[in-house]
């Protein structure tokens, strides 16, 4: 039985999502951020030694990661689904955004709720103001433009084909998934971009996806 450790508001959602697009039957453990710092508890080292989340279990396997879960699951249980054919430019597509979504997208947008919370946490009075400055100039001359440069070509990118790895819904899009939430809910994605805007009320109307967020639990990205 596939076991999936469940971070409340994390990565982990988009392969709840994903198993429920493949039909498959899976066991659900659950673990709470915790309140102040927002990092997993420590239980999760129990299951691998970083003690973060998504990790899945399946009989003696363990597999970490969003992208090599998603690689693990569509090619033991797949059958062809949700992949496109070997060799194909789609399937150079789908490779390259499952390795993107993580190893690019969600850099700035990490290090933007990074300075967020420098700027918003509690300081001494006379730190404050130099601490929110800082925060105020990375973000300002580096991060926002990061972010605007990364959603302006991933617009792009979705005036070619409909879906990331072309014409047809793929677990590339599974992947696509989180960084486009976190962009929407932290990140200044808006209507200006119709086709992310687009594709996110497409995936959100997978029944898929709606199972997941009913067995996953609340996932505050979405407010």
């Amino acid at each position: 039985m596939i076991v999936v450790h469940h971070l409340n508001n994390s990565r982990s959602q988009r392969v709840l999502w994903l198993l429920e697009e493949l039909g498959l039957e899976y066991d659900i453990v659950r673990y709470q951020r915790d309140a102040k710092t927002m990092l997993a508890p420590p239980s999760l080292r129990a299951i691998h030694p970083l003690g973060k989340s998504p990790v899945i279990t399946d009989g003696d396997a363990t597999v970490a990661e969003s992208g090599a879960i998603i690689e693990y699951l569509v090619e033991k249980y797949g059958n062809g689904r949700l992949v496109p054919p070997a060799g194909s430019a789609d399937k150079r597509r789908w490779t390259y955004f499952l390795h993107y979504a993580e190893g690019s997208a969600m850099a700035p947008l990490l290090m933007k709720l990074v300075f967020d919370r420098v700027e918003s946490s509690p300081a001494p009075f006379f730190v404050k103001p130099i601490a929110k400055a800082i925060a105020a100039k990375v973000k300002g001359s580096y991060i926002l433009p990061q972010i605007e440069q990364h959603l302006d070509y991933l617009e792009g990118e979705l005036g070619k084909t409909e879906w990331f790895a072309g014409a047809e819904f793929s677990a590339a899009d599974v992947q696509m998934s989180f960084p486009l939430e976190a962009a929407a809910a932290r990140g200044g994605l808006a209507r200006s971009r119709p086709k992310l805007m687009a594709f996110l009320e497409r995936i959100h109307a997978r029944h898929a996806y709606q199972r997941a967020l009913e067995k996953g639990g609340p996932y505050e990205l979405l407010r």
